[in-house]
């Protein structure tokens, strides 16, 4: 499931970490052979998994399989390494943008050049926060939700 050719974005997710995970089984198997593989996994991974985030994997098993299949996983991920094709997009984007290349289909359907301008700073702020993740450790995301706090707390001052 860890696989990168498993992925259906252009990324490497072993050049992130694995914020949260939902394991996903149709068929007939027992939970016990489920959580033992999903735990053998994890710790064979484990320098691939936020270790600031308890109980980070979901798992859950349908008992009907697929038609045709005698059992089908499903794998979601959450990983810090998706800001790598965030990026690239951005920088295309970013280099369309200036150029005002297609703005006018959008403009003309009702749509105002500063919702672009926006949406480009909510996707570099998600670039910096995945960036911000991948990078942290236990003991700095307590001082992460520190400093997040402190924040809301100046601007509700204000």
């Amino acid at each position: 499931m860890f696989d990168p050719k498993n992925m259906m974005v252009a990324c490497d997710p072993r050049h992130g970490r694995y914020l949260t995970v939902a394991a996903i089984y149709r068929g007939r198997m027992s939970m016990k052979e489920v959580d033992d593989q999903i735990l053998n996994v994890q710790n064979k991974n484990s320098s691939y998994f936020a270790d600031w985030i308890p109980h980070n994997v979901k798992i859950a098993v349908c008992d009907i399989p697929p038609r045709g299949l005698k059992m089908s996983p499903t794998f979601i991920g959450n990983n810090t390494a998706i800001q790598e094709p965030f990026k690239c997009i951005s920088e295309q984007f970013s280099a369309m943008f200036r150029r005002k290349a297609f703005l006018h289909w959008y403009t003309g359907e009702g749509m105002d050049e500063m919702e672009f301008t926006e949406t480009e700073s909510n996707m570099n702020d998600l670039v910096s926060e995945y960036q911000q993740y991948r990078d942290a450790t236990a003991k700095e995301e307590g001082e992460l939700e520190d400093e997040e706090e402190e924040e809301e707390e100046e601007v509700e001052e204000d």
